[in-house]
């Protein structure tokens, strides 16, 4: 795989030169609809000589993605149902999403924002659109906490992170700032003391979403990144995707949530896939969903137990939907226990 170590992976003659393709496979028709990306840190950690590898199942291409279904839409959570302004979601009243890049590092498959993102989505919000989007901000004072999404937001420079961070600082309402992230998983080289000093800004507290879906992507370049940005005071929490292929069994999650709690990562969000267009091959049930949860909970510390939530398409929210271990009505009820035992419970 001559040079693909050095420069990474953004088309499918990339792809082919790298082994990770067959010539004339076909792929050109995705990568038409679809961004391709893969980091040099990604592509060690493909196993090449398996044909199910959970990495590559997430960043390569595959023609399942031209396969859609009558349920899915190009905008499955509803964004621009609840964007007042370009770049901003206010979906619920005390947080926006400020999307200032529709650009990333690496391209996920199953990306609920696919056809956003990329060179060919919406792109980087111009200077006067941002001014809106700021002054959005300011101008409500419920808004407590501003996430910063995209696209994902590090691949910005330290300078317009800096810039970006100073302005909300201006924004006494505004108390959190957090940043929903892959860079520290597949581009960790770019974690350094200047990133980590941007991401602060003097009367905010910084929290950092580190999305992975496989304890294999928390290698040791990507804890040294973790230690920079804990040391440098933001706290960390986790998001992952549950996805077919790729961490639809228990061992294989349970080895994830222990891996964010062994990083001092709080495991945050599992969410259920998202019916974006052409990632059906991704999607577990939600009663297969719910099966890993609960079993789970029995299984490992409460310390690394995930919200398993489903967005709801529309942009009516998150809805937390882990397995219901409790039944039942007038003060009697059933419970269940991680082993599926149930026992009766009485109030009063």
């Amino acid at each position: 795989m001559p040079g693909d170590s050095v420069r990474g992976i953004k088309t499918i003659a990339d792809l082919e030169a790298a082994n990770l393709a067959p010539l004339d496979s076909g792929l050109s028709r995705v990568a038409d609809k679809y961004a391709i990306g893969i980091t040099p840190s990604v592509l060690e950690l493909i196993d090449r000589d398996d044909p199910n590898d959970p990495i590559a199942r997430q960043f390569v291409p595959t023609l399942d993605e031209l396969v859609t279904t009558p349920d899915e839409r190009a905008d499955p959570i509803g964004d621009l149902t609840h964007s007042p302004v370009e770049g901003i979601v206010h979906r619920y009243p005390d947080r926006v999403l400020l999307k200032a890049v529709h650009v990333c590092p690496v391209y996920c498959r199953f990306c609920f924002r696919r056809e956003m993102v990329g060179p060919q989505g919406l792109g980087t919000l111009s200077g006067a659109q941002l001014d809106a989007a700021i002054g959005y901000i300011a101008a409500h004072s419920e808004i407590w906490e501003v996430i910063l999404t995209g696209g994902d937001p590090l691949v910005l420079s330290p300078r317009r992170l800096r810039d970006l961070m100073e302005r909300l600082a201006g924004i006494a309402h505004v108390k959190i700032v957090r940043f929903h992230t892959r860079v520290p998983v597949v581009e960790p080289e770019r974690i350094d003391a200047d990133m980590v000093a941007a991401l602060r800004a003097s009367g905010k507290v910084t929290y950092l979403a580190v999305h992975a879906n496989h304890p294999r992507e928390l290698t040791a370049a990507a804890r040294a990144g973790f230690e920079l940005l804990m040391a440098g005071g933001i706290a960390l929490i986790s998001q992952s995707v549950l996805l077919k292929g790729v961490n639809d069994d228990v061992d294989t999650l349970a080895a994830l949530m222990r891996g964010f709690v062994e990083n001092r990562i709080r495991p945050y969000y599992l969410h259920h896939p998202d019916l974006a267009p052409g990632t059906g091959h991704f999607r577990v049930s939600i009663a297969e969903g719910q099966a890993l949860v609960s079993a789970l909970r029995g299984r490992i510390s409460g310390l690394c137990q995930p919200i398993y939530v489903l967005d709801i398409p529309g942009g009516y929210g998150k809805a937390d939907i882990g397995a219901a271990a409790i039944s039942g009505q007038d003060g009697c009820f059933t419970v269940r226990d991680w082993q599926g035992g149930e026992h009766d419970y009485r109030e009063g």
